[in-house]
């Protein structure tokens, strides 16, 4: 009986051992660093989780993160973030290094439905650009991308921006993300940004704080533009504008007039076309800001 005894003692004691470090486990909380190879929810998301979404969420400072093998950015405070373009794979895989441990994390990426419109009887001039044209528009997408490639380490930028995005001209959608015209049957490049049927000289206002990389009055395609950095390569652009009243290296704020409403470059009438891009990923902008103000 002594003998059996010691047993159930010696049982027990590594029942409360084990339900100690269970406990302990489940404490440390949704950043916690498992085994190597292990695959777990490693950071806690916010934003949207969508084929044009922008997601982000916090590490233990001084972490790796990657996703599918590429390095995002972790700011000081621990904060990471990545985007979704809009034909992106609906699984992809988060990678968190601390030291010598590793926290791999499946991500299900929602799969969205996009407006497809067919279109016939379009004269052809309006569809392909003049030949004399090209060498132009060339020139202009080396512009409107070495503006999109720019960097600015600004935490304070882009940490605002995340607290939320203000529409730049409340007004009636007339244009959403990702939708896709064919033109006599050829495809056309689908629609990357929300358009705001808003009259001509509108104000157009910065929807969070940024610095201006691209001001240019008068682009073949895209007319007067503005593109804003908001820190770490997430940046804003408006399109078809009448007035630029900013210029490249100026910092605004959130709300601070840029310029006003147009329909210049190759728009049919007058609106607000704003885009988004992470890194070369064009996001929906739609999915960032509050519902839209009624009039």
């Amino acid at each position: 009986m002594a003998g059996q005894s010691l047993a159930v003692q010696s049982l027990a004691r590594q029942w409360r051992f084990g339900l100690t470090l269970t406990i302990s486990l489940c404490s440390v909380g949704a950043t916690a660093l498992l085994p190597r190879s292990a695959m777990a929810n490693c950071v806690e998301l916010a934003g949207n989780l969508t084929q044009g979404g922008l997601v982000w969420g916090k590490v233990s400072p001084g972490s790796r993160v990657s996703l599918n093998g590429v390095a995002l950015d972790v700011l000081a405070d621990g904060t990471t973030f990545a985007g979704f373009g809009r034909d992106a794979p609906t699984t992809a895989e988060l990678l968190v290094e601390e030291g010598g441990d590793q926290c791999r994390q499946a991500l299900h990426i929602a799969r969205r439905e996009y407006s497809v419109q067919r279109v016939t009887g379009v004269p052809q001039h309006t569809v392909t650009p003049p030949p004399e044209q090209l060498e132009r528009i060339r020139r202009e997408q080396a512009l409107v991308d070495a503006a999109k490639a720019r960097r600015l380490p600004r935490r304070d930028l882009l940490q605002g921006a995340l607290a939320g995005f203000q529409w730049p001209a409340p007004g009636p959608i007339s244009g959403v993300y990702g939708s896709q015209r064919y033109y006599n049957g050829a495809a056309g490049n689908p629609h990357y940004g929300v358009d705001m049927a808003v009259p001509t000289g509108t104000p157009v206002r910065a929807p969070a704080a940024g610095i201006v990389t691209l001001a240019e009055p008068d682009l073949f395609f895209s007319g007067g533009t503005i593109i804003l950095d908001h820190g770490f390569r997430v940046s804003s652009a408006f399109l078809h504008m009448s007035k630029l009243l900013v210029a490249v290296g100026q910092e605004v704020k959130t709300g601070d007039i840029i310029g006003e409403v147009g329909a210049t470059g190759r728009a049919t009438g007058a609106h607000l076309d704003w885009r988004m891009n992470w890194r070369d990923q064009r996001i929906d902008p739609q999915l960032l800001a509050p519902p839209m103000p009624k009039p």
